[in-house]
């Protein structure tokens, strides 16, 4: 496959800035979060979620890109919509939880979103397993991320 600098600076910069937008637009819901929220147990310090959250915007730019890369198929068509659609619902969370504070509201888009991204996985994998591989850290925060909205939730009923 070749290497394609332009097509993978596009999807990490994409992701990278659906990210950075989201977190721009709920930056006082974060504040009010961490100063007015009881969360449940386990959950990780304030500042990792700005670095892992990075790191996964990147991973999953980089799957996309080498999606991409292939030839065109109707399998490539798919895991693309799939990585876009998944995209959208990560920017809508949150939105959902940290400015509207609709915590069981986003617990449910969670679980969406959760969904999809495991099938975007799958799409992947039929195609480029690295890149389907490049998804698992993201499929294991966003289970944690759900623990951690579900506790919210219940605790700040």
């Amino acid at each position: 496959m070749k290497k394609n600098w332009k097509t993978y600076a596009y999807y990490i910069g994409l992701s990278e800035a659906v990210g950075a937008l989201a977190g721009w637009l709920t930056r006082d819901g974060t504040k009010y979060f961490a100063q007015n929220v009881v969360k449940p147990p386990f959950t990780p310090p304030a500042a990792a979620f700005p670095i892992v959250w990075a790191a996964l915007y990147a991973l999953m730019g980089v799957g996309a890109a080498r999606i991409s890369l292939l030839s065109p198929s109707q399998g490539r068509n798919v895991s693309l919509r799939l990585f876009f659609t998944q995209l959208v619902f990560n920017f809508f969370w949150p939105l959902l939880f940290f400015l509207l504070r609709t915590y069981g509201a986003a617990f449910l888009w969670l679980a969406v979103l959760w969904g999809l991204i495991v099938w975007m996985t799958l799409s992947f994998h039929e195609l480029d397993r690295p890149a389907a591989w490049l998804q698992a850290p993201y499929i294991l925060w966003v289970f944690l991320a759900g623990y951690l909205n579900f506790g919210v939730w219940m605790l700040n009923r």
